[in-house]
Parts: C-alpha cells; sequence; structure tokens
C-alpha cells in the first residue's frame, strides 16, 4: 500500500490497514460495491439493494461511545454489517456476533469482515435472533446493538428489493422484540444501543414502552437533526437493564442537545465532521 493510498483529500487515515487494503481480500462482483467505511476498512454493499446510512453510523458512534471498554458485541439485525464493522474499527479488542436473517446480506457481511481482517473476532450468525437456536441462553454481552426496521408492514412503500423491504419494515419483529432480545443477553452493567425515529411521537413511545416492558431504562438519547432548523426525525438511544442501576436512575434519563447533521446553508455540521473523524471516516 503506498503513501498516497493512505490520505484522501488531505485526511489522514487512520487505524489498522486491513487484509484487503494490501491486495489480499475479496473481490468486488457484478452488482456489488466495496466503499469506505472506517480508516481502511470497507464495506460490501448491493447497487440496488440495502445501503448503508447515517442512522447505521451512528448508532455504532454512540454506542461505543458510551461503553467504550466493551469486550463482547452482540448486533442484532445486523444486514451488511455497517454497525458491527465500525464497532470493531473503534473496539479493537472486541469479540464480536451478529445476527442477521437476510442470507444476502449475511453473505456481503462475511466478504467485508474478511476483507477487514476480522475472522478470528468476528462470528456472524444466520438466523432470526428471536429463534431461540440462534443465541444460547447463557451467552452475555457488554454492549449490544440493534438496528430495529422502523415501520409495521402496510404502513408506507415498501420498496421494490426484499433487502430494502427488510431493513425498513418489521418483516421479523419490532423495536420491542429487539429490547427484549438485548436485555436477555445483557452482560452485568451492559449496555443496548440502537437509533430510532423521534417524530411522530408515537414513535419514540415504541421504544419507551419497549423499554419498559423488557426491564431496560433509556439512561442518555440524543436527537438527530437533518438540517439545521429542522425538527429531530431519529434519536440515538443507550438503555440499560433497571435491575443493573441504582433506584435514582430507574426513571431518569438525560437527554442530549441535538447532533446537527446539515448546518442551514447545506455543509456538514462542525459537530458532524468531529464525529465522522471519530469512527473514521473523512469530515
Amino acid at each position: 500500500m503506498s503513501f498516497a493510498e493512505s490520505y484522501f483529500k488531505g485526511w489522514a487515515k487512520p487505524g489498522p490497514v486491513p487484509p484487503g487494503a494490501l491486495g489480499n481480500g475479496p473481490v468486488v462482483e457484478p452488482g456489488e460495491t466495496l466503499d469506505a467505511i472506517s480508516g481502511h476498512f470497507r464495506l460490501f454493499q448491493l447497487e440496488k439493494g440495502h445501503r448503508f446510512s447515517t442512522d447505521d453510523v451512528l448508532t455504532a458512534w454512540f454506542g461505543t461511545s458510551w461503553c467504550p471498554t466493551a469486550r463482547t458485541v452482540l448486533d442484532l439485525g445486523s444486514g451488511i454489517g455497517t454497525v458491527g464493522m465500525i464497532a470493531a474499527w473503534r473496539l479493537t479488542g472486541a469479540r464480536f456476533v451478529t445476527v442477521e436473517a437476510q442470507p444476502e446480506s449475511v453473505r456481503l457481511a462475511r466478504k467485508s469482515a474478511e476483507w477487514n481482517g476480522l475472522g478470528s473476532r468476528y462470528e456472524i450468525r444466520e438466523g432470526d435472533f428471536r429463534d431461540a437456536r440462534v443465541l444460547r441462553e447463557d451467552e452475555r454481552f457488554d454492549l449490544v446493538f440493534g438496528s430495529p426496521p422502523y415501520f409495521p408492514l402496510g404502513s408506507g412503500v415498501e420498496g421494490d428489493h426484499p433487502q430494502k423491504i427488510a431493513c425498513r419494515f418489521e418483516v421479523r419483529g419490532t423495536v420491542a422484540d429487539y429490547a427484549t432480545t438485548a436485555a436477555k443477553h445483557l452482560e452485568r452493567g451492559g449496555i443496548f444501543a440502537c437509533a430510532f425515529p423521534v417524530s411522530p411521537p408515537e414513535q419514540e413511545e415504541r421504544v419507551r414502552a419497549g423499554a419498559a416492558e423488557a426491564g431496560l431504562v433509556i439512561v442518555r438519547r440524543r436527537p438527530v437533526v437533518l438540517r439545521e432548523g429542522e425538527r429531530p426525525l431519529l434519536g440515538l438511544f443507550v438503555l440499560m437493564r433497571a435491575a443493573d442501576l441504582p433506584e435514582a436512575m430507574r426513571a431518569r434519563t438525560w437527554t442530549e442537545p441535538a447532533l446537527i447533521i446539515r448546518a442551514a446553508n447545506g455543509s456538514v455540521h462542525p459537530e458532524y465532521s468531529a464525529v465522522k473523524l471519530a469512527f473514521g471516516f473523512p469530515p
């Protein structure tokens, strides 16, 4: 790998140089792209299927920011591996288990894991995480990620690609199912991190109801504003088991100032530029 390839438009790529960047990884097949995700890490995606988005990268950033010492990580509904790959880049010593039901997404995630040199600490399981055979009863994790679909089936235009449909609509479970599974597999004092819409208000209420039913407390939340001056559409959440918290914390949520993605003039907001650097992406 040349000196020039370690820079992108004046930005020095941080972090390890994986096998794929040295020419020793899987290749891009017809209908696929290979895209930068964190430092030198890359992600295989379908040209016309589901592709990673801002909510994916923010979920990974938020969870790893508030659980920086995680040794074991579980990613539920992991899709093509966006959240897990970014988290693995940030948590260099952690062991990962990811669960995804769509075979095509699993195939792409496995290619990315190989390209990024994660094979020894990154296990990708194919299946529905609600199936008791996918996760053992005794498996516990310091940090659990969830990427729940946002909308019930039939509530909107579902799209023209099955991979996209399952990522947006509740084909296999709701945010409450994610919360229930996360609570069941959290290590003592562990954290569950996810993203979910906060507008309209009924959407965020679904997160709160699912958390309460699972015995979880929303410890931190951060609204996300896509463009300065607009209302927040997305929220980032950190949850913990109520039983792991002192009594005074069991009904308390700290709301952080909104994270603004783009300034009013359309440029990348200064804070979001700094956030992007934190997960190894050019500002």
